[in-house]
This record gives C-alpha cells, sequence and structure tokens, in this order.
C-alpha cells in the first residue's frame, strides 16, 4: 500500500471512520478528527506520539502495533473497547513500514441490535402473557364464581357477616389479578409532565429504607433537566428493579447519572433524550447470562422470578425508550454493572 494515498490534507476529517496513520516506529503522523473523538486527544498532542501511550488499546491490537516493521498483510480485529465505545479495526500496511490503522464506530449497529432484541423479548413477553393468562384465568374464574355463590348466600345471614366481607374480599382481589394479567405483557402508560427528581429521591427513600446503610448511594446529576412526560409510576418501578437488583448483587455503591443527550440515537424520537446510568459494584451479570439478560423467566438468582427487567425493557420501550445493560469493566464478571435507560424528552417540552 502507497503511503502517498493518505496525503491530501484535511480529506480524512470527512470521514465518519477513525483513520490514523503511523511511521514504522508506531508514532502518529496524521489523524483526522474522528480518531481524535476515538482516542480523547487533540491533533497538536497527538502528531509525533506512539499511539499505544495516548490511548489504552486492548492487548491484542498493542501487540500488533510494537510489531508494525515485521507485519506483511492487512490485520482486522473486531468490537474492540476503547474509551467506552466499540469499535472494528482494520491495519493496512504501508512498504516503508508505516500503518494505515481505520476505526469504525460499531455505535449504530450495537443500538439496532439492542433494539432488535427489544422487539423480540416484547413479543416473547405477549406471548407469555397470553399462555400464562389463559392457564392462570380458567381456575381464578372458578375462584371467583365460588366466592360470589358464598358472599350471596352468607348475606343472608345475619350471624356471619364477617364472612360475607371475606368472601367479597375474595372477589375483589380476583379481579384485581385479572387486571394484573391483562396489563401484563401490555404496559398501559398514563403519561404526565413530571419532575423527574422527585420521582428519584422517592426510590432512592425506599432503598435506603430497606437496604440501610450497606449501600451508599452517589447521585451525578444534570442541572439543567427539563420536565419529561412519562409515566411515573412505571419509570419509579424500572429505577427501584434497577437499584434492588444492585443491592441484592451484593453492591456497597451505587452511581446515579443523569444526562441529557444531544447525540442522535436510532430511539423513534427527535433529539434531546433523557440518559439515565445506574452503575453499581455489585458482582455484575455472568458473561453467559448477558445476551438473554432481558428475556423473561431469565436470572441470574435461585429466588428470581426472571420477570423484573423483562418488564422494565417492556416499560421502557412503551415510553418510545430502551433500556440497555454493560459490564462496568468488559470481560469481567466481578467488576459490577451499569444499565442505561433511554427516554425521549417530547419535543413540545422545547418549544
Amino acid at each position: 500500500m502507497k503511503s502517498e494515498a493518505v496525503q491530501e490534507e484535511g480529506i480524512l476529517d470527512f470521514l465518519d471512520s477513525a483513520v490514523i496513520r503511523l511511521d514504522a516506529s508506531g508514532h502518529i503522523v496524521e489523524l483526522n478528527t474522528a480518531a481524535t473523538q476515538c482516542i480523547g486527544v487533540g491533533k497538536a498532542r497527538a502528531h509525533g506520539r506512539s499511539l499505544t501511550e495516548l490511548a489504552d488499546f486492548p492487548t491484542e491490537l498493542q501487540e500488533a502495533l510494537r510489531s508494525l516493521s515485521i507485519q506483511e498483510r492487512g490485520l482486522h480485529f473486531q468490537e474492540l473497547q476503547l474509551n467506552g465505545q466499540y469499535y472494528d479495526c482494520s491495519i493496512q500496511f504501508f512498504d516503508d513500514g508505516g500503518a494505515l490503522l481505520e476505526l469504525h464506530n460499531l455505535r449504530w449497529e450495537l443500538q439496532r441490535s439492542r433494539l432488535q432484541r427489544s422487539e423480540i423479548q416484547a413479543g416473547l413477553m405477549k406471548l407469555l402473557s397470553r399462555n400464562l393468562g389463559h392457564e392462570i384465568r380458567n381456575p381464578l374464574g372458578g375462584i371467583r364464581g365460588a366466592a360470589q355463590m358464598l358472599a350471596n348466600e352468607l348475606e343472608t345471614d345475619l350471624e356471619l357477616p364477617e364472612l360475607a366481607e371475606l368472601s367479597r374480599m375474595i372477589m375483589r382481589e380476583s379481579d384485581r389479578i385479572e387486571e394484573l394479567i391483562a396489563r401484563f405483557g401490555q404496559p398501559r402508560l398514563e403519561l404526565v409532565e413530571s419532575d423527574f427528581y422527585p420521582l428519584v429521591a422517592e426510590v432512592i427513600e425506599l432503598v435506603q429504607v430497606e437496604f440501610g446503610v450497606a449501600v451508599t448511594i452517589e447521585r451525578d446529576f444534570d442541572p439543567s433537566l427539563p420536565p419529561v412526560v412519562i409515566d411515573p409510576g412505571a419509570v419509579r418501578q424500572i429505577l427501584l428493579n434497577l437499584f434492588r437488583n444492585a443491592c441484592q448483587a451484593g453492591c456497597g455503591r451505587i452511581l446515579l447519572r443523569t444526562r441529557i443527550s444531544h447525540e442522535p440515537t436510532l430511539l423513534q424520537s427527535p433529539s434531546p433524550v433523557l440518559r439515565v446510568d445506574v452503575e453499581d459494584d455489585g458482582v455484575g451479570v455472568p458473561a453467559a447470562l448477558r445476551p438473554l439478560l432481558f428475556l423473561p423467566l431469565m436470572t441470574g438468582r435461585r429466588d428470581g422470578t426472571g420477570l423484573g427487567l423483562a418488564l422494565a425493557q417492556q416499560v421502557a420501550a412503551a415510553h418510545g425508550g430502551i433500556l440497555n445493560y454493560e459490564p462496568r469493566v468488559e470481560g469481567d464478571d466481578e467488576a459490577g454493572s451499569r444499565f442505561t435507560i433511554l427516554l425521549p424528552i417530547l419535543p413540545a417540552l422545547h418549544e
């Protein structure tokens, strides 16, 4: 490959992919704007510096960069993590011993994959709702019918009024279960314009009452957060589920971070988007369970139902958002977890 192919000044800045040209010793000769965002270093500081000193690349890529002079054919790496982002990386080598790196950000592919999984999981929840509802409704109908017959008989018996009331209570609770079955798998939201932080304060208070001083909750809030249009009860339940999961995973610290993201996303909503991160230092999620984490009835705890996260993601999807998971440190099952909620902020709030 001839190095003259990349000598035109500034043309690489039009590319979305990060492009970095190295000399035979692994020092940076040229890089585009996307590359400065990738490694977190400006052009002036990066020129003439060793790439491996500026960015903490995965081990296999660092080994390749240290042995440029003996490489003869292009190399390709998939899903490398750098500064919290994932990249596909290709390296092409020049005749003079230098090299050209291209790093393609997988942000869109990963988000699209997550949305597709969310849709599949929503379909599974609806299927589970239909099947589970059928199995529960049949005996539930018999229980309610028997309770109604008892209530009718006992209402005329002046000596046993409390039994008639108990029968009516069975009927009321049966109706409540019927309503829960109807809503399971098909969240019905009551959207209102809400201040997000009082809702968060309620969740934190509940968690602190339940788990006490064993867990420290840190706040990293965006003070400019506007009111958001959400179902407060449903979003409160998502946050409560994530906090409880973290505490049950043995964490000693939870960080709650809020931000307004102006970066375009795949959500069916114009920018900006509310981003809420719930990060903990618990035992984390085993790598084998991560792709199945939001599927109904999937759980890593013996006493878990496998419904909490599935319902939480479904509620986020009903808002037009999404709930994501990633390990705090890739490859370490005990590095903790980071759950991210992305919720659209409706345009009417910014008119």
